[in-house]
C-alpha cells in the first residue's frame, strides 16, 4: 500500500509483474480500505488477465559485434572497438574516454568492458543514462508549459518494470524518473511517458480527472498508451542470453 498526502480517494494499479498497488491518502482506515481492494475483485481480475495478454516479450542480447540497438526509435548496430587506438572524446567523467559512444551510425562499445557481458550491459545501460538526460534538457520546458506546471528535476536510471515515475518535492519541484530502456523508444512515446508523469504533478493516480488533464495536453494520449503497451513488451530491458 502506498500512502499519499496529495490523494484524496483509493486507488489501484495492476503492475506488470501481477503484483497489486493499493494507493490510499493519509488517514484511511484499514477497514475502508479492505472494503475497497474487495469491492474491486472483478477489476482486479481483468486488469490480471490483461497483464498476462500483455506479458512482456522483452528480447535478450548477446553484446556482441553486430547486434542491433536502439535509440530513440532507430537501429544502430553495437560495433566493438579498442578506445586505446580511438580514444575519442574522454566523455566518461573521469578523464578518459566512456565504453560506450555513438559514433558515426555505430554504437561503439570498448573490447575492455565487452569481454564481460554484465560489465557490458552496464556500460550500455550507463550510456541511455547519459544521452537520456542529455537529449531530456531540451524536451522537458516545453511539455511543463504546455501542461503548466512546474518543471521537475530528471533523472535516468533502471525503474525496473515501470517506465516512469514522479516524487513531489518540498518545494514544488519534484523529481521525474524515467526508465533508461524507455530512451529506446520513438520520440513520441518517450513523450508520451514524460507528459504521462508530469500530469501527476497535479493529479494522483490514474483516474478520470488525471485522464481529462493529460488528454488536455496530449489528445492522443489513448492511442499512444495502446502503443506503448504494445511495441514496449518488445524493449530490451537489459537481460542477457544466458
Amino acid at each position: 500500500m502506498r500512502i499519499s498526502p496529495r490523494r484524496r480517494r483509493l486507488g489501484l494499479t495492476v503492475e506488470r509483474d501481477r503484483s497489486v498497488t493499493l494507493h490510499a491518502p493519509e488517514g484511511c482506515a484499514v477497514g475502508r480500505a479492505e472494503a475497497f481492494v474487495r469491492s474491486s475483485e472483478a477489476w482486479i481480475a481483468a486488469k490480471t488477465r490483461l497483464s498476462d495478454e500483455r506479458r512482456p516479450l522483452h528480447p535478450v542480447r548477446t553484446l556482441r559485434d553486430g547486434e542491433i540497438h536502439r535509440y530513440l526509435g532507430r537501429d544502430y548496430r553495437l560495433l566493438v572497438v579498442d578506445n586505446r587506438s580511438d580514444p575519442g572524446p574522454a566523455s566518461n567523467g573521469a578523464g578518459g574516454p566512456a565504453p560506450v559512444r555513438l559514433v558515426a551510425g555505430r554504437l561503439c562499445l570498448d573490447v575492455s568492458v565487452a569481454a564481460d557481458p554484465h560489465l557490458a550491459r552496464d556500460a550500455v545501460a550507463d550510456w541511455y543514462c547519459r544521452v537520456g538526460e542529455r537529449w531530456m534538457r531540451g524536451r522537458l520546458q516545453p511539455w511543463t508549459a504546455r501542461m503548466d506546471v512546474p518543471e521537475p528535476s530528471v533523472r535516468v536510471r533502471d525503474l525496473s518494470h515501470r517506465w516512469g515515475s514522479y516524487r513531489a518535492g518540498t518545494t514544488g519541484h519534484g523529481v521525474i524518473s524515467l526508465h533508461w530502456a524507455t530512451f529506446q523508444l520513438p520520440i513520441r512515446l518517450v513523450d508520451y511517458v514524460v507528459a504521462h508523469e508530469l500530469a501527476h504533478v497535479r493529479v494522483s493516480g490514474h483516474g478520470a480527472d488525471y485522464w481529462r488533464l493529460l488528454g488536455r495536453a496530449l489528445p492522443e494520449c489513448r492511442r499512444l498508451k495502446t502503443e506503448l503497451d504494445e511495441l514496449g513488451r518488445k524493449v530490451w530491458m537489459g537481460d542477457l542470453v544466458t
